[in-house]
Formats: structure tokens, sequence, C-alpha cells
């Protein structure tokens, strides 16, 4: 197993271990999907992929 696969494993029980006793497998992929997408943004922010909030109010024609 890879440094990358136990350290998966590593968070994914840290994060079950932090529900509650009364959770259910709906909660676990909730909880792990919110995980994913946080660290996909976070991993677009650090690479630049980014676009201003200018831009994305005047693509859904919002007022600034």
């Amino acid at each position: 197993m890879t440094a990358t696969a136990t350290n998966l494993k590593q968070q994914a029980h840290a994060l079950i271990d932090q529900l509650p006793d009364g959770a259910t497998w709906d909660d676990v992929v909730y909880e792990m999907a919110v995980r994913r997408s946080i660290e996909r943004g976070l991993a677009d922010a650090d690479a630049g992929r980014l676009t201003d909030l200018k831009d994305v109010r005047r693509e859904f024609g919002l007022s600034e």
C-alpha cells in the first residue's frame, strides 16, 4: 500500500470517528463527498484555477 493510500485510510477513519454513533451510510457518504469537494476546491485555488467574483456575477446577470 502506498503512503498516499495509507494517509487516505487514516483520514477516512478520522472522518468516520467524528460522526455520531447513530450515523448512517448516507451520513458517511455525504461527509466524504463534502470533504472531496473542499479538497478539490483548495487544489484548484492552489493551482490558480479561480474565477473572479465580478466575472461570475456578470455571467449570471447579477448586479455588483
